[in-house]
């Protein structure tokens, strides 16, 4: 005889559902936002150009490498201030989704 799984409570926009979870579930990782200062690739492709190097001081919007993907050429842009603390690939790398590009360092200025 199969055995029988407890319900538990699973809340999805305040509202509480009894089910049964699947193990897939609960071992799942749980949701973080992004780290504006780590530059993963948002698809597989390859590393047509990098625009930077380390220790340049880059600000929120300037290119940072060109990665192409099905053809197309995609700008990756710096998405705060810094410093380019570890660029991680190199021209010609191919990359799957989700791997680190490089690390940018925020700067903190003191406003004048």
């Amino acid at each position: 005889m199969k055995e029988e799984k407890e319900l538990e409570s699973l809340n999805i926009d305040s509202t509480i559902y009894k089910t049964r979870l699947s193990g897939k579930f609960k071992n799942r990782k749980p949701y973080s936002l992004p780290d504006p200062s780590r530059v993963l690739s948002f698809i597989s492709g390859t590393v047509l150009e990098i625009l930077v190097k380390e220790g340049q001081e880059v600000r929120k919007g300037d290119d940072l490498m060109i990665l192409e993907a099905m053809k197309m050429q995609n700008r990756l842009k710096s998405q705060q201030d810094g410093l380019v603390k570890k660029v991680c690939v190199k021209r010609g790398d191919k990359v799957i989704k989700g791997i680190l590009l490089l690390e940018i360092e925020q700067i903190h200025r003191i406003p004048s």
